[in-house]
């Protein structure tokens, strides 16, 4: 809301705003310098941290402060120490690390995001990532970063599918697989499960990787090319798109929920995650924001509303669109082929 003195307003939130990269930028210094990983074991004082990682004192103090003004460290008396929250997602060990995405963010985003004003006028994208070859590229280095983003949404999908009870084979139909993570959450799940990911070559080779060091590699195989162009095969138990629709698109988007429904055997499930807004377009924040980050690297992305989605699941032939709610930013959409 916004922010008044004796009845009138004033530009503090606007400041805030006017600020507000500076958390990124400060979080990826924090990163680069080891600062997390440093702290994760013990507290220690600036001139501790400047002996262990080479950085100058001054600019560590300056650092470290703004740090705990992001309430992302703690400090007593003169040493620092990490918050739950900054121990668990920012320390390169811990595996639900979440800095490869700050770098992302700060390295690839924010330079196309500076061109916004002519994206706004023009309407077309700063960098197109939709698209094989920059796309493929721009995507194989950071999907990784995202495994940890829907892990926990995988492992709930799974568990509300029974598939720790399966009997016999199920296939899953991975749509662009990225990080392999729904495929993947899903074959930890049981062995029967088999996964075939589908995304452009260069993607691949990080899916093989992550399903290698995941143990379910000899469960995985791989379909490169274009989602609407490429063999997604026939009789799936299961079909995921994990964040796809959004850089697709209106039309393309019902062209591959009509594929899919295609691909998949009767009785099947299609599981849609998605950065949902609410049906008037008023919030969340980080749906409308995206909406913005699709304007700015795709043609004709953007971000969709659950009925928008539930219809587009109708015309392709789904029925019985509903809500999972799951460990993420949206619930995840499933529905189901008659």
């Amino acid at each position: 809301m916004a922010t008044k003195t004796n009845g009138a307003p004033t530009p503090e939130r606007i400041m805030q705003y006017t600020w507000g990269y500076t958390a990124t930028l400060i979080v990826e210094a924090a990163l680069e310098n080891r600062v997390f990983d440093l702290l994760d074991p013990a507290p220690r004082t600036v001139a501790e941290l400047a002996e262990l990682t080479g950085a100058s004192p001054r600019g560590l103090r300056a650092l470290l402060n703004a740090l705990l003004g992001l309430q992302l460290v703690t400090r007593t008396n003169d040493r620092y120490a990490l918050t739950d929250e900054s121990a668990v997602f920012l320390v390169s060990t811990k595996p639900a690390y979440h800095g490869a995405l700050v770098r992302h963010a700060s390295r690839q985003l924010l330079p196309n995001w500076t061109q916004l004003p002519d994206v706004v006028r023009t309407g077309r994208p700063a960098k197109a990532v939709n698209q094989n070859g920059g796309g493929a590229e721009f995507f194989s280095e950071f999907v990784e970063s995202l495994f940890p983003l829907s892990y926990p949404a995988a492992q709930v999908l799974g568990t509300h599918l029974g598939l720790a009870l399966a009997c016999g084979p199920v296939s899953v139909l991975d749509l662009g697989a990225g990080s392999g993570v729904w495929g993947i959450g899903l074959a930890e799940q049981s062995p029967h499960v088999q996964v075939r990911a589908v995304d452009w070559p260069q993607v691949l080779e990080v899916t093989q990787r992550v399903a290698a060091r995941q143990g379910v590699a000899d469960r995985l195989s791989t379909v490169p090319g274009d989602l609407l162009k490429a063999d997604f095969g026939t009789g799936h138990r299961v079909a995921t798109i994990g964040h796809i629709l959004h850089s697709e698109g209106i039309e393309r988007s019902r062209q591959l929920l009509r594929k899919t429904f295609d691909a998949l055997a009767p009785g099947g499930t299609v599981a849609i995650m998605e950065f949902l807004c609410n049906d008037d377009r008023t919030g969340p924040p980080p749906a409308l924001f995206f909406a913005v980050n699709m304007l700015v690297h795709t043609e004709e992305g953007d971000t969709f509303t659950f009925p928008e989605i539930s219809q587009w699941l109708g015309e392709a032939g789904f029925v019985n669109p509903r809500l999972l709610e799951v460990p993420a930013l949206s619930p995840l959409i499933l529905a189901t082929k008659p």
